[in-house]
């Protein structure tokens, strides 16, 4: 099972050659149709204050993250593959990725998960620490002791600025949608082996049509408007039988939390 992380666009804004676009990611198969993400909706960081883009150095968006205190972002170990804190920017209170306002901070500290080596291995969380404090409400996150959250049919909302295609660009305003957990059993069967419980949780239809997609990497699974998950790979985007997977955050609580208390 090949499972496609989902940091960066195909046609993201720094895939500007089709060499570069094959370096950040690998392009879907020839025979799998390009599906729309139905079901979601604009939104904008006013309603969502805790949703950060994650950018370079000139501010192109690559992943997304979440605030969970003042100088502290959450966001997935696969989109910090690379980078080191001059090369990273996190970005604040920006509805489009075209804007210029909200908040800019430079990186001080990347911590990414010391057991991280492939999002389908698991481990896939990292903790930014900004140099300086973001002015915004940081959302709250599950703690080690809440693993019921993850029950099968829960409703879960995502968020992002990915491709609103699995072929297609990223979305210029931020867009979010709500997904329904589904159970390990049934993560289980989609994926196989790649599929590991412990670190990972799986939401989607069983008839595909919604999901997170490129881009959309590191941005918050919110449960009961808590931080529970991080989104993290799948295969495709939207595909039926293949709902997203992501960082089941009630296993990294505890490390996360080191880090924001550090």
């Amino acid at each position: 099972m090949f499972g496609l992380t989902r940091a960066r666009s195909v046609t993201a804004v720094l895939a500007t050659t089709a060499a570069a676009a094959t370096a950040l990611l690998a392009a879907p198969s020839a025979s799998a149709a390009p599906q729309p993400i139905v079901g979601g909706t604009t939104t904008t960081t006013s309603a969502y204050p805790f949703v950060m883009q994650i950018t370079d150095a000139s501010q192109n968006q690559f992943c997304g993250g979440t605030l969970v205190s003042p100088t502290k972002v959450v966001t997935a170990a696969h989109c910090m593959v690379g980078e080191t804190t001059r090369s990273v920017r996190v970005v604040g209170g920006r509805t489009y990725l075209n804007g210029t306002n909200g908040t800019v901070a430079q990186v001080s500290r990347i911590w990414v998960n010391p057991g991280y080596t492939d999002a389908t291995n698991g481990d896939d969380v990292a903790v930014l620490t900004l140099s300086k404090s973001m002015p915004y409400t940081p959302a709250k996150y599950v703690s080690s002791s809440d693993t019921s959250v993850y029950a099968a049919g829960t409703t879960a909302r995502v968020l992002g600025w990915g491709t609103t295609r699995e072929s297609g660009s990223s979305s210029n305003q931020l867009r979010t949608a709500t997904v329904p957990v589904v159970s390990d059993s049934s993560c289980r069967t989609s994926y196989g082996s790649d599929y590991v419980a412990s670190d990972m949780v799986c939401a989607g239809y069983t008839s595909g049509g919604v999901d997170t997609c490129q881009g959309d990497s590191g941005g918050p699974l919110l449960i009961g408007g808590v931080l529970a998950g991080i989104t993290s790979w799948g295969e495709g985007c939207a595909r039926a039988g293949y709902p997203g997977v992501y960082s089941r955050l009630t296993t990294f609580s505890d490390l996360v939390t080191a880090q924001v208390t550090s």
